[in-house]
């Protein structure tokens, strides 16, 4: 029984250190694979809608990229999924091996019980076993121990039947997860496939692209000069904001010091005040406004101008980075933020300030958290500019129209703005960014890639 029992616990170890090289389980990894479908559906129907223009379009180019990513997560998923039951298997394999070696031993068991029990078959034994005993207490320990022996076969039995159902049963289980792995190994190859043909036809469209190479440098410096407006008006609206909060803060540090001052002189007795000095009040005049206020050595920066409700809100924001919602429900980066090489003309480096991000057809554009409007503006090239803001943050939206709030409105998370409209390739594209206001109030882009979420 101790070489059972060991072999038993060799077995769960086992099979706790199998599941150790998997990060997720089956179940996560089906319902991954799902999601991941569903992404590359929604990249064939952005695809189907730039295929419309004959044309190769670098709206059409960025769809196939994406579909092309979205299709190899796909096939890392399956690979995952293929270790995973690979796992499972050995696991399996182990557990009958382990099973059928209890079998015999159970088998060896109970061959000799049958044996000691055709030894001892007689009667006249058993009378002898009995009446052997040195007194009565003995012949009862003695009765005890057959009943004890004959129940023990029975467990043997059992025993020998229940293994056997097991070892049924793991072998079902790893038959099932052959058929698995080789299903998987199937739709993995049919997704290696798709995902040659999609590479060829992106070969294809850059191919076709760098033909009009002319034409994208062309309209790469007109974007340059949009951009640099945008990020112009977008850095005004900031730095007025700023003026603004710390205006209002010095307006509250002139009427606080004046209440006190004014609290000072009715606590003093009017024959205490000192000689020669004569308070006149004017009709109709502020008497708070002609106190003289008390001013700060040093300009209050914009953090500490902040209302302690509008520093909470600061800090929920900073504390959500990384799940922030995107600014549409649906799409996919199709141009990162920061400097990088453009994806056809190579020679020629782009410097984007924020996330162009392709959606669907009317798509929304919608508020990645709760905020006050500071400005909805027009720019030229780029429609409709929306800028809310998050306390030391700044978020801007751009290239919208049928903008549905205004400024000064108050905004929650994933609340609607505007419709988002139509670059000149006719694909429908937003302009994102978020700025951060930081120490000594400078100013600056941040790359909204790391604050929103992904997207499924």
């Amino acid at each position: 029984m101790r070489i059972i029992s060991f072999l038993i616990c060799v077995m769960f170890a086992f099979n706790g250190l199998a599941q150790q090289p998997g990060q997720y389980s089956r179940a996560d990894l089906e319902s991954r694979k799902q999601q991941i479908q569903a992404e590359i559906d929604d990249a064939q129907r952005q695809l189907d809608e730039t295929k419309k223009n004959k044309n190769a379009t670098m709206g059409q180019l960025h769809a196939l990229e994406n579909k092309l990513a979205v299709r190899q997560k796909l096939i890392n998923n399956i690979n995952d999924e293929i270790d995973n039951i690979s796992s499972n298997i050995q696991t399996s394999a182990t557990e009958v091996l382990i099973l059928r070696q209890a079998l015999e031993q159970y088998k060896v068991r109970y061959a000799q019980s049958i044996r000691y029990s055709y030894e001892t078959r007689s009667s006249y034994g058993m009378l002898a076993f009995l009446f052997s005993s040195s007194n009565f207490n003995d012949a009862i320990r003695r009765m005890g121990y057959l009943k004890k022996f004959r129940d023990y076969r029975k467990q043997q039995v059992e025993q020998i039947r229940i293994t056997k159902a097991e070892i049924e049963h793991k072998i079902g289980v790893l038959n099932s997860q052959k058929a698995q792995k080789d299903e998987l190994l199937s739709s993995q190859v049919q997704q290696t496939q798709e995902l040659k043909k999609e590479t060829e036809e992106t070969n294809h469209v850059v191919q076709e692209l760098k033909g009009k190479e002319k034409e994208l440098v062309s309209n790469i410096e007109k974007n340059k000069k949009i951009s640099k407006r945008l990020d112009k008006a977008i850095s005004d609206i900031i730095r007025r904001e700023i003026e603004l909060a710390r205006r209002q803060a010095e307006e509250e540090a002139r009427k606080k010091a004046a209440e006190e001052r004014r609290a000072g002189m009715a606590n003093t007795p009017s024959g205490n005040r000192p000689s020669g000095i004569k308070v006149t009040t004017l009709p109709g005049a502020n008497t708070a406004a002609n106190v003289p206020a008390a001013r700060s050595s040093a300009t209050p920066s914009y953090s500490l101008s902040l209302t302690p409700e509008v520093t909470a809100l600061s800090n929920n924001f900073q504390a959500n980075k990384g799940n922030l919602p995107w600014p549409v429900e649906k799409g996919f980066i199709a141009e990162p933020f920061g400097r990088h090489r453009h994806a056809v003309a190579e020679k020629v480096m782009v410097e984007n300030e924020g996330l162009e991000i392709q959606t669907a057809q009317n798509a929304t554009a919608r508020a990645v958290f709760d905020g006050t409007v500071a400005s909805v503006s027009y720019i030229p090239g780029m429609g409709e500019l929306i800028v809310i803001k998050h306390g030391a943050f700044f978020t801007a939206y751009s290239r919208l129209e049928n903008v549905i709030v205004k400024k000064g409105d108050d905004v929650h998370i994933k609340q609607k703005l505007g419709t988002v409209m139509l670059n000149d390739d006719n694909v429908p594209m937003i302009h994102f960014e978020l700025w951060k206001v930081g120490a000594n109030d400078k100013m600056a882009p941040v790359d909204p890639a790391t604050w929103i979420a992904p997207l499924r």
